[in-house]
């Protein structure tokens, strides 16, 4: 992980941060568009993102657009034949013909959430294009974070947009693109932001997603809270949070009350003895669907970004966070963090646990066996 200095980071919170934004940078592009993305759905969201790209093609921007196969198969019978005969670029990556299995190549799904727009400005985060309200869900939005970028770090996330979008191509056309991916990372000093760009692969960045949050856990001295839709962790990550506590960090968790995947809501729930007993303080989000994916260390470190701490996202998904080391920066997070748990979290005690019915127990406890179980047959376990 290599920071940079120079640069300018605004945290987004939620669609009604991101989407305005999004569409402002995509209406101001002059040479090229880089978009990845898990789920871009055909609601009001989607086509008003999609209207812009199509802009941007009209004036002769170069678009390309990439979403995974899995995640975005609304996208790809609603949005996309339009989106191509208006002369946006689209690669589908691991195209799914039928449901999803546990075979290990089909579950390396693209999970980032990453938009580069002239090689001057990104957006990287855990904000899918989908509408931020549920049609027959909580009145308040989706609860998650993006931060817009500018300055040096714009050349690693460049580069690695250029990466992928090569790859794909060769994967998909079985020949290399010879087209030039345009416009230059923009990478003068934008702000005096200390940041790295850090993604999760299969190949040369296997873990280096999992290294960063290991390395702040470890090195913490007062305060770790983490914010995380679908937590699972290893037991790595599970011993580098105990191991905190233990010296005295105040370690919190946040973590889902309201979720669209009640399997690994259950799962996670049969770890909330073992965090409880040594001193983990844990929250569950009930005012809406909790989906970010954000931490603050010691009130100067942080991250915001796409990647889940679970197998899933930790040792399959292609994943991309931005790790900050700037006090204000951290302190906004963690105020908006503070704000969000006191508006719309519950702490958990062990009583509570006790006063579980032993239906609920087992509920719990098969979850967690049929996602240990999971993971196992995709080929991960131990440490894991």
């Amino acid at each position: 992980m290599s920071f940079r200095s120079g640069n300018a980071v605004r945290l987004l919170e939620n669609g009604e941060q991101y989407f305005p934004a999004l569409r402002d940078a995509i209406d101001r592009a002059g040479q090229e568009i880089f978009l990845q993305g898990y789920i871009f759905e055909p609601d009001e969201t989607g086509r008003s993102i999609a209207a812009a790209l199509e802009r941007a093609a009209a004036r002769g921007v170069e678009v390309r657009l990439m979403v995974d196969g899995f995640g975005g198969r609304s996208f790809v019978a609603h949005l996309m034949p339009r989106l191509l005969e208006n002369g946006v670029k689209v690669l589908i990556y691991r195209p799914e013909l039928r449901a999803l299995s546990l075979r290990r190549h089909r579950l390396r799904r693209l999970h980032r959430k990453v938009v580069v727009v002239d090689g001057r400005e990104a957006f990287v985060g855990g904000i899918n294009i989908i509408d931020d309200f549920h049609a027959d869900g909580p009145a308040h939005p989706r609860y998650d974070y993006a931060v817009h970028v500018q300055g040096p770090i714009l050349a690693p996330i460049l580069a690695s947009a250029q990466r992928l979008w090569r790859l794909l191509s060769w994967v998909s056309f079985r020949r290399r693109s010879h087209q030039p991916l345009g416009a230059p990372a923009q990478t003068e000093a934008a702000g005096d932001i200390r940041a790295a760009f850090v993604v999760r692969d299969n190949l040369r960045f296997r873990h280096a997603i999992e290294n960063a949050y290991l390395d702040a856990i470890g090195s913490a001295r007062h305060e770790v809270v983490i914010a995380n839709a679908y937590f699972f962790p290893g037991r790595r990550f599970r011993q580098a949070l105990v191991d905190a506590a233990e010296r005295g960090v105040e370690v919190v968790l946040l973590l889902q009350g309201v979720g669209d995947h009640p399997l690994q809501r259950h799962a996670t729930r049969a770890l909330y003895p073992y965090f409880m007993k040594h001193g983990i303080r844990l929250f569950e989000y009930q005012r809406s669907q909790l989906h970010a994916k954000v931490a603050v260390v010691d009130g100067r470190w942080a991250t915001v970004g796409s990647s889940n701490i679970d197998a899933f996202s930790l040792l399959l998904a292609r994943e991309a966070n931005v790790v900050v080391d700037d006090e204000a920066f951290a302190a906004g997070l963690r105020a908006s963090l503070a704000r969000e748990m006191e508006a719309g979290a519950v702490e958990l005690r062990p009583s509570d646990w006790r006063r579980l019915s032993l239906l609920q127990r087992a509920l719990t406890w098969a979850s967690y066996q049929i996602v240990r179980l999971a993971i196992g047959l995709a080929g991960y376990g131990g440490k894991h």
